[in-house]
């Protein structure tokens, strides 16, 4: 911990909550449930979104989802075992798909 303070320079650990969010759910009968991600290093997080334009700029115009204020999604994960939580992460891997194999790709051999 800086033993001094600069007002341009704050704290990561001491941000300001977060508000409304849009997170992202799965569609079920008995209603919406939260998705789940996991962190580049494979911690399992939560992910809220402060815009629809920034959700939908990361998952996708078809990703459902609801508003939950931040403590509320907090609450609902940590049941979950899940005590992160991830506002605004623009960066996504796209799903895996099987797909064609291309003419000119050469498939792994495995001996």
């Amino acid at each position: 911990m800086c033993l001094f303070s600069y007002d341009d320079d704050p704290d990561p650990d001491e941000q300001a909550p977060a508000g409304l969010l849009h997170v992202p759910v799965r569609p079920e009968a008995a209603g919406p449930v939260l998705r789940m991600f996991r962190t580049p290093l494979g911690a399992r997080t939560a992910v809220g979104f402060t815009r629809r334009e920034l959700l939908t700029a990361t998952l996708g115009t078809g990703q459902p989802s609801i508003r939950l204020a931040e403590s509320a999604l907090r609450s609902l994960a940590e049941p979950l075992g899940v005590d992160r939580l991830v506002v605004d992460p623009t960066l996504s891997a796209p799903p895996v798909t099987a797909g064609p194999v291309r003419a000119d790709d050469e498939p792994l051999r495995v001996r």
